[in-house]
């Protein structure tokens, strides 16, 4: 294999920036230029960033993952958050895991986010972002074996050694060929972790990496604007797959790649998070807050959020530039998508809010609506049956869309029967939990549980991670061998290597994900099980 001569330095740490020395008063100047250039296209482009991360890491069913989602879905969709103040959307199109070359579903999916991106632009003047992790590459054997919407990531996913140049010319070329159809991205974002980094990879050769990706914008077209998404840190991540045991990067690892970041200056270039890294780094212009979590954790099993105030400050913690922020699921975030954004546009945010909001969604039934978000935040099983009769008896006449029917994906009955199966769940669990608590007998709390959880996954068909701190406390109070093996299996942050253990610890925590990928059904077959033969 010919490698090309732009990779011959690799695994050195780099001082030039597309062929050309910077020095500090040219970068100074480059900086200058490039924010006020920035600031120009922010004006065009509907002033501060608000936006709304797009995660499609999860294979699940129509409507409730976004891999599954028609070019009308993204316009009712665009046409909802517009309509509540976004205007920005980032979307993950998972190139990383798409065979090489690209099966005809993936084809597919890569010619519908160009059209989104087009859509975007064109009908709602909004930015159009991508992400895209930094050294992901893919097992073909693995990835031809799924569609594009059903494909799960950490069965075909592999990482790129950076320190490879070989490997590395073979990444960045089969990037190059599945970006250049979404050329008209405003900027890419490329995280520095989960999932990325690679056992013993240094700073050095992250920001090679992050300057392979600059020089690969620049030939798609250039303008794009190359976003540096921090998050654990690269050597943190690094040391995570070599040890199995997890630790954020540290202080002086964060601002050492943003030292080195500013001294090659790859302009158009801004950074996600570390606000505080870079006014050591003297970068704090280029800052957008990625709000993240505040909308809806991921992974998540699909629940609504609602109360509380988190969602609300989350919509507050903007940069000058902006924010954005992130959901999973996002027909069933409807109240903290609303909150988010409230916050960022400094609005206030009350029960008549919320009960316009929803009016807006479904015309006359504001109220019946909160009245359900309500009861899904409380643990009162007589409340949550009421709301569930109510909603039942709601006839298709009472149930037209509002000017905010892209938001419900043009199917308010659809939503409503969420509302309920999601309700119905709910009370369960609390009868369920009810049962442990008084030490009753919860064989047959937990078999109306289990299906009611079943007939809800069933209509979402998620099958990842299941993060209920109080589901898992009650189910390890049964002492249940079948359930157990399911709960230990979840990954968790804690989670490390057993004394035993003769892999790397890439290896263990790769499995762990991997495992996780189908944590849902099996915990449902195993609390089934439990019900029946306890």
């Amino acid at each position: 294999m010919t490698i090309p001569r732009r990779y011959a330095h690799i695994p050195k740490a780099i001082s030039i920036a597309r062929g050309k020395l910077v020095d500090q008063s040219t970068t100074a100047a480059m900086l200058m230029f490039s924010r006020h250039v920035a600031a120009k296209t922010e004006g065009k482009m509907n002033g501060k960033i608000i936006g709304m991360y797009v995660h499609q890491h999860w294979p699940y069913n129509h409507p409730y993952a976004a891999r599954t989602w028609t070019l009308d879905d993204w316009r009712g969709y665009a046409d909802g958050l517009k309509k509540i103040g976004y205007n920005t959307i980032m979307v993950w199109p998972m190139l990383e895991t798409m065979p090489d070359p690209p099966a005809s579903s993936d084809q597919a999916n890569i010619d519908k986010i160009a059209k989104v991106i087009d859509m975007l632009h064109d009908e709602f003047g909004f930015r159009a972002w991508l992400a895209l992790c930094p050294n992901v590459g893919v097992d073909n054997a693995e990835a031809v074996k799924a569609t594009c919407e059903r494909r799960h990531f950490f069965y075909c996913d592999t990482r790129v050694n950076p320190g490879d140049p070989a490997a590395m010319w073979e990444m960045m070329a089969r990037r190059e060929k599945v970006l250049r159809p979404l050329a008209k991205a405003d900027a890419i974002a490329i995280i520095d972790s989960d999932p990325g980094g690679y056992p013993g990879s240094t700073n050095a050769e992250f920001v090679n990496l992050l300057m392979e990706h600059r020089n690969l914008f620049d030939r798609l077209r250039p303008g794009i604007e190359l976003v540096y998404w921090m998050h654990v840190g690269w050597q943190g991540y690094c040391r995570f797959y070599k040890t199995g045991k997890f630790s954020w990067g540290t202080k002086r690892e964060q601002v050492d790649v943003l030292r080195r970041l500013k001294k090659l200056n790859p302009e158009p270039w801004s950074i996600a998070n570390g606000l505080a890294y870079a006014k050591k780094a003297g970068v704090a212009l280029y800052v957008i807050s990625f709000s993240y979590g505040q909308i809806e954790s991921e992974p998540s099993f699909p629940l609504t959020n609602f109360g509380g105030d988190h969602a609300y400050k989350g919509g507050q913690n903007a940069t000058d530039r902006g924010l954005m922020g992130n959901a999973q699921t996002h027909c069933v975030q409807l109240p903290n998508t609303f909150a988010f954004v409230r916050g960022a546009t400094g609005k206030s945010l009350n029960r008549e809010d919320y009960v316009h909001f929803a009016d807006d969604l479904i015309p006359g039934q504001g109220e019946l609506v909160v009245q359900a978000w309500q009861a899904l935040s409380d643990s009162n099983p007589v409340r949550m049956s009421a709301v569930v009769d109510a909603l039942e008896q709601l006839p298709d006449d009472k149930l037209t869309p509002g000017q905010l029917k892209g938001l419900l994906f043009s199917n308010p009955r659809r939503f409503v029967t969420d509302l309920i199966m999601q309700l119905r769940m709910k009370t369960a669990f609390e009868t369920f939990h009810a049962a442990v608590v008084q030490n009753r007998d919860p064989r047959e709390p937990l078999r109306v549980f289990v299906s009611t959880a079943e007939t809800w996954q069933h209509q979402h068909g998620y099958e990842n991670a299941w993060w209920w701190p109080e589901l898992q406390a009650m189910l390890r109070k049964l002492k249940s061998a079948p359930i157990d093996v399911v709960l230990d299996s979840q990954f968790t942050l804690k989670s490390a290597p057993p004394k035993d253990w003769t892999g790397t610890g890439y290896d263990f925590t790769h499995k762990l994900l991997r495992d996780t990928e189908s944590y849902t059904p099996r915990l449902i077959a195993a609390m089934k099980k439990t019900a029946t033969e306890r």
